[in-house]
């Protein structure tokens, strides 16, 4: 029995769901997702093991998609609907099929009711629920530019969401509202541990100031999470948080000491967090009190999970040494899928090499030094600037490119670019966008652009960033 079915069968009436005006209870929700299963069936075939793309919005229909392909025994493939085209793309080639609305609504509309097709799926064998089968692959940026698929086990999500539980607590009434979209593992993150708790998901597609402070004051939300850009434009609309709002995680990004202390100050009940698609979305949460105290920390590791510092000699670091984030637990992924080179380089001896950097003070509280080497968080979105230097090397223009990050007190950082041309080229920063938006996101897209005569270089070849940095600020 998976997670919905059980808590719609313990607590049919509590809702389990609200999107928008509509508020869903686990009863309807199971019935969704049976119809859909009997639908899926009926056009697919058995999905067990199969890849399944979703391409949709977040949405009330997104969430029984993923229900029902958890039921049926799919690999649930969240795709980035934010993404240009030929990403986009390139995504949608690991998949068996892609899923979205113009593959899901023609037979009938996902507003469900007792039918032939919820019928019918008492009648099919459906595979058994197992933790160790392969849940979903969540992709991530690449630093060679090329994104990597992490594979989770329904195991590593049972895990994740019962340390998460254990470390921020666990209310039959809580109500989490979700604004990280469903192809990150943050928001697929909090799907799962909902269904598994029993408790509401409040739904939004995206981040939207008027409706997140509306849900906020008449919802009931008990918990958030937030990436610091969010709560930086939360701060600036509102002085204070509603006094039902237990917990704020926040993650995403390094959120500012300056911008924890302000939270505080206001009231917001902020815990700090550090995560990644590998280990299943936490690793370190640091509570409000303890935040308080050390407004740069992001805390202990969750229950399950054990973190070391490992220095370039590979050995432990002392307490205070910065040097390589490595994890063990049970939520790490299983690998990244079809790249089994990349997999051994990152899951070694049962320890997740993060390549971020960071150290433990003497408490054994984490603090992060840098969020991967050259990695940039924008907005809450990984932006690696091999892949947009990538991109920008593709033009006819351009010889070549350096990126780096810009601080933005809103966003976190911005892209920036420095532009090496060709010989007798010429080309403006409007060309230079216009290009690239055919190539990328638009969260991925420079903000700021220079053009230069040659890159610096150290004496082994490679850019120096800071000097780059050095340009535009």
């Amino acid at each position: 029995m998976d997670w919905l079915q059980m808590s719609a069968e313990l607590y049919p009436d509590r809702p389990a769901l609200i999107f928008g005006s509509d508020v869903y209870s686990y009863a309807e929700m199971n019935l969704s997702v049976n119809v859909l299963c009997s639908r899926l069936l009926t056009d697919y075939g058995a999905l067990l093991g199969r890849p399944i793309g979703i391409s949709l919005p977040s949405s009330y229909e997104y969430v029984v998609l993923i229900h029902a392909l958890i039921r049926l025994g799919a690999v649930v493939v969240p795709l980035n609907i934010r993404l240009s085209a030929s990403e986009l793309t390139y995504q949608a080639s690991k998949c068996e099929v892609v899923l979205g609305e113009s593959t899901l609504r023609p037979k009938a509309q996902l507003g469900f009711g007792v039918n032939d097709y919820a019928n019918k799926l008492t009648r099919e064998k459906l595979p058994t629920f197992d933790l160790n089968r392969p849940f979903a692959r969540i992709f991530t940026s690449g630093t060679s530019g090329q994104p990597k698929a992490a594979e989770l086990s329904l195991n590593a999500i049972y895990h994740s969401a019962i340390a998460s539980a254990l470390r921020i607590g666990h209310l039959p009434s809580d109500r989490w509202l979700c604004l990280l979209p469903l192809y990150h593992v943050g928001g697929l993150s909090i799907i799962m541990r909902a269904a598994l708790y029993g408790t509401c998901v409040v739904l939004q597609n995206g981040f939207n100031l008027e409706a997140v402070s509306h849900a906020l004051d008449t919802l009931g939300v008990t918990l958030a999470s937030f990436v610091p850009t969010m709560l930086y434009r939360l701060m600036e609309a509102r002085a204070t948080p509603p006094p039902h709002l237990r917990l704020v995680l926040l993650g995403g990004a390094a959120a500012t000491p300056e911008l924890v202390e302000k939270a505080h100050a206001a009231g917001f009940p902020i815990a700090t967090t550090y995560g990644l698609t590998e280990a299943a979305s936490q690793v370190c949460t640091q509570l409000p009190d303890d935040t308080r105290h050390k407004p740069g920390s992001v805390g202990k590791p969750l229950p399950f999970t054990i973190i070391h510092i490992q220095d370039e000699n590979g050995l432990d670091a002392a307490p205070n040494q910065i040097g390589e984030i490595i994890v063990n637990s049970p939520t790490l992924m299983t690998g990244y899928a079809d790249n089994p080179e990349t997999t051994a380089k990152t899951l070694r001896d049962g320890w997740l090499y993060t390549g971020d950097l960071g150290y433990l003070d003497d408490d054994g509280d984490l603090w992060l030094a840098q969020r991967r080497s050259d990695l940039i968080i924008s907005g809450g979105e990984n932006v690696y600037p091999t892949e947009v230097e990538s991109a920008l090397k593709s033009h006819p223009s351009v010889a070549d490119a350096a990126v780096v990050g810009l601080p933005h007190p809103e966003w976190g950082q911005q892209v920036a670019a420095a532009i090496v041309l060709r010989e007798n080229q010429s080309l403006t920063s409007d060309d230079l966008i216009a290009y690239l938006r055919t190539r990328l996101a638009g969260y991925k897209l420079p903000r700021a652009i220079k053009f230069i005569d040659a890159l610096p270089l150290t004496a082994s070849g490679k850019i120096e960033r800071h000097i780059i940095l050095s340009l535009f600020v």
